[in-house]
């Protein structure tokens, strides 16, 4: 499935030409035949970058938002205040297996990274630290993954036609799965 991702940097000193991060995520995202929405780099300006994810939020030609930088500890890295309330779920997984891949590549640091992912009016949204190697580690072992169909058992491209389902209309009949 070719999905639609937009790229969000959040940077007070990052151009388009030394975005690394974002260069990587957008070289990734065409090498897997995946379109590039939109891309902007915002400074660390909590309204800034939820005006900025909202207006994607709604746009229809968006199916996945990253967002690179902004998730340490500092008094600057504003992306899971800014981003959390704009989420309908949190996938709590993301974070918890992203920082246990970290751990790998940069031993007990990994717990300075908040990064979180979670979808929003059928959205997906993923918050990266602003590394290269930290978005290189996301896209490749998990994000990449996650938005190919080929990925078994299970995958996020086949939920995303129902991450709009209503949580008020009465569940159909029960599909046959590959578990029954």
């Amino acid at each position: 499935m070719n999905l639609g991702i937009a790229v969000l940097t959040v940077s007070d000193t990052r151009t388009l030409d030394d975005d690394k991060s974002g260069n990587l995520l957008v070289e990734r995202i065409t090498r897997d035949g995946h379109r590039l929405a939109a891309r902007v780099i915002r400074s660390d300006d909590r309204y800034g970058i939820r005006a900025q994810v909202s207006n994607w939020l709604i746009d229809e030609t968006v199916d996945v938002i990253l967002i690179t930088g902004g998730t340490g500890l500092t008094g600057r890295d504003l992306v899971p205040e800014a981003v959390k309330p704009l989420l309908d779920r949190i996938t709590d997984g993301f974070g918890e297996l992203f920082r246990m891949l970290s751990y790998a590549d940069i031993g007990t640091s990994a717990i300075q990274s908040r990064a979180f992912a979670g979808s929003a009016n059928g959205r997906l949204v993923f918050c990266l630290p602003g590394s290269r190697g930290a978005c290189e580690l996301a896209w490749d072992k998990i994000i990449g993954l996650q938005l190919s169909a080929a990925t078994r058992p299970c995958n996020l491209v086949d939920i995303i036609p129902r991450m709009k389902e209503s949580p008020d209309r009465p569940a159909g009949p029960k599909r046959p799965s590959n578990r029954d």
